[in-house]
């Protein structure tokens, strides 16, 4: 009997369990879903009861959920024969082709996250990350409190500015020498790991740059409304920050006290070395010089127009064209963490071609909705869909939807968008929400029930700042 008990505890009922998902909707006919739609429900509950059980490596969902994607949400189910009812299932004339899903390993994502690891790499090869410590930290002192303060200060602050994916990974080669020289057993471990994602992913809510949401959202303010001949709605720069970026700080702080409490230090101070020495080889100058230039193609691509995905592919060509990144150290590269992404990525894009995010949203009847709960009901919307998929293509699902959702109910169309913007970006419970939790995930300090417990009191606190500040600061930004 305890053989018996031991044999599907743990991991392996996780792994019975995800095939029960996986299986159900196969047997059970849910009104207003397709037969693509009902294959895909199977295969998101698959992946979501194995990431945040963790039944197997999350690299591993992310593998299994591609190949069921193909076998079952593609051209290739056809030549299967398991094609049956799908017809007529997509958004599109067709399936996709199992080339769209094996495409997402290398999605313009992924690409971003290989130049940040090369920077954190060459960052920690040559003392950068122990160098920036020091500059950075100091004027914060040596309580552990104090430091994470600091930490996610900087982190929020460059995160408004430049893409929060980069900003982490920059962050965390900082942070990983300071979570080594703390005991294994000490929680403030945990703290440290998760507090840099997450305050990266509270500043980009700062500024229309800080966060693809942001951008998307205003793209969608900017369409012409056929009935009036005028732009739908107008929020410039500065209008922009001057709701966002209170928000953003409050939520900021908040976070900080939630992370203290949940993960308290067990010592009082945190011995940094803030002794700066700078490695003065040929190939360090090369790696100084391919991130300086990295970071600045970052924070002014509003200047020269090379997007960050593309900036993200120099110093992945440079480096490994000089030698600074050998064969054995790219070997050595977080490539699961690429893999936990794309999987991510094409869920994604299994949510958008069988219209299942489109049956998501109809489940609510908005125009029941009083205004006050309209927005926050969107808002848990962006925040539920961002937390599985892209909060990408969450909300560029959800902002022709939310301009209609403002038309037929009279509801202003500024403040609807600004909810699917913010909410999109307080998705931070697992580590497929958001680039940067899956790069501080690589960091290997904390486990997937410690991102999803903190990740989701911080979104539920977020929602509530937004529901109770957000009209307020609207008026005085001269929106509302």
């Amino acid at each position: 009997m305890n053989a018996f008990k031991s044999l599907i505890s743990g991991k392996t009922l996780s792994i019975i369990l995800a095939f029960v998902g996986f299986l159900i909707p196969f047997f059970i006919q849910i009104d207003g879903l397709s037969e693509a739609g009902h294959r895909l429900l199977g295969i998101f509950l698959f992946a979501v009861i194995l990431w945040v059980s963790e039944g197997i490596p999350l690299f591993a969902t992310s593998a299994c959920v591609i190949l069921l994607l193909i076998l079952f949400l593609s051209d290739v189910s056809a030549q299967l024969g398991w094609a049956w009812g799908l017809a007529e299932g997509f958004t599109g004339a067709s399936p996709p082709s199992y080339a769209d899903y094996f495409n997402t390993l290398a999605s313009n994502v992924l690409i971003l996250f290989l130049g940040g690891f090369f920077l954190a790499f060459g960052a920690a090869k040559y003392g950068v990350d122990k160098n920036l410590a020091a500059i950075m930290l100091k004027p914060f002192g040596s309580k552990p409190s104090r430091v994470l303060l600091g930490l996610m200060l900087i982190t929020g602050v460059l995160s408004m500015w430049m893409s929060n994916t980069a900003t982490t990974a920059t962050i965390m080669a900082v942070v990983i020498p300071i979570i080594h020289r703390l005991e294994v057993s000490d929680k403030f471990r945990i703290g440290l790991a998760l507090g840099i994602p997450f305050a990266a992913n509270i500043g980009g809510i700062g500024t229309p740059i800080g966060t693809p949401p942001n951008a998307i959202v205003l793209g969608a303010l900017g369409k012409i409304n056929p009935e009036t001949g005028a732009p739908i709605g107008q929020c410039s720069f500065l209008q922009w920050m001057l709701f966002a970026v209170p928000i953003a700080m409050i939520l900021l702080v908040l976070a900080w006290l939630l992370i203290l409490l949940m993960f308290p230090a067990s010592k009082k101070s945190i011995e940094i070395d803030m002794n700066v020495k700078w490695v003065k080889s040929s190939k360090a100058t090369i790696y100084y010089a391919t991130a300086i230039f990295t970071i600045l193609m970052w924070m002014t691509g509003s200047l020269h127009g090379i997007n960050s995905y593309v900036v993200g592919m120099f110093p992945v060509a440079i480096l490994l064209a000089t030698g600074v990144v050998g064969a054995k150290e790219f070997r050595s590269l977080d490539w699961d963490v690429l893999w936990l992404v794309a999987g991510g990525i094409a869920l994604g894009k299994g949510v958008s071609s069988t219209g299942f995010d489109s049956w998501i949203v109809g489940l609510i009847d908005w125009n029941a909705l009083s205004a006050g709960i309209l927005g926050i009901a969107i808002c848990a919307t962006a925040l539920l869909m961002s937390t599985f998929i892209s909060n990408s293509a969450a909300t560029n699902l959800l902002a022709p939807i939310a301009v209609a959702v403002a038309a037929a109910t009279g509801g202003d169309a500024v403040a609807i968008l600004i909810f699917v913007a913010l909410g999109a970006s307080m998705a931070m419970a697992l580590p497929i929400s958001t680039p940067p939790n899956a790069i501080a995930y690589s960091a290997g300090s904390f486990n997937t029930k410690q991102m999803v417990l903190s990740g989701s009191i911080i979104a539920v606190i977020g929602m509530g700042l937004t529901y109770l500040c957000l009209p307020i600061l609207l008026k005085m930004a001269g929106l509302g």
